[in-house]
């Protein structure tokens, strides 16, 4: 008769570190990748978090697309890490979106109630919408307009992270995003940040 098996150890890549965890709040400019170093196409020069964050051992608690801006976390603990970026844990994500159209009480109760996406609906969301933020730094590059056609902005609550998720959200109610600042991820905001800019949490 065979004997049984042990059972496998797993181990949980999610630990916690060494020395003391550390949490940084960086204000991730346009064009740059949420990573520290590029893996695209051999020869490409596309800017990484090499350029401004200079601190060992942390690493992106979840992920900003390359042509959104605003806050993104860093840090050295995994178990944090794990819980900031993992769909499961509901972590409210707030995100101040310009987009291209009038923006009706409609296109606002649809993106309350959940968008139907190609990966399936939504789940509800938070949305009004907002003045354009007063204390915004210019974009550069500046974002392309339409002269013919109005635009204003959204302020959007998400418990979830799909890929290019308010992107496809507003898209799939009339308004596309021109320009997208995530704002606040949990407790944390960007305050004060610049582009480039980090501090401590």
């Amino acid at each position: 008769m065979a004997k049984p098996r042990k059972p496998r150890l797993v181990r949980n890549r999610a630990t916690r570190p060494a020395g003391p965890s550390r949490v940084i709040l960086l204000n991730k400019p346009w064009g740059v990748l949420s990573q520290f170093t590029d893996k695209g196409t051999e020869g490409s020069a596309r800017e990484t978090l090499s350029s401004y964050v200079n601190v060992p051992q942390v690493y992106p608690a979840g992920r900003l697309d390359r042509d959104s801006e605003g806050l993104l976390i860093l840090t050295n603990d995994g178990r944090l890490q794990h819980r900031i970026a993992h769909p499961d844990t509901k972590l409210p994500k707030t995100y101040l979106a310009q987009v291209e159209g009038e923006i009706t009480e409609e296109a606002l109760a649809l993106l309350r109630k959940g968008v139907t996406l190609k990966d399936g609906i939504t789940r509800p969301a938070k949305a009004r919408r907002i003045d354009p933020p007063d204390w915004l730094w210019p974009r550069d590059p500046p974002v392309r307009y339409r002269k013919s056609v109005p635009d204003g902005w959204l302020e959007l609550t998400l418990t979830e992270g799909r890929n290019r998720q308010v992107r496809r959200m507003t898209a799939a109610v009339g308004l596309p995003t021109l320009r997208l600042i995530r704002w606040q991820i949990g407790g944390w905001t960007l305050g004060g940040l610049q582009p480039g800019q980090w501090r401590d949490a």
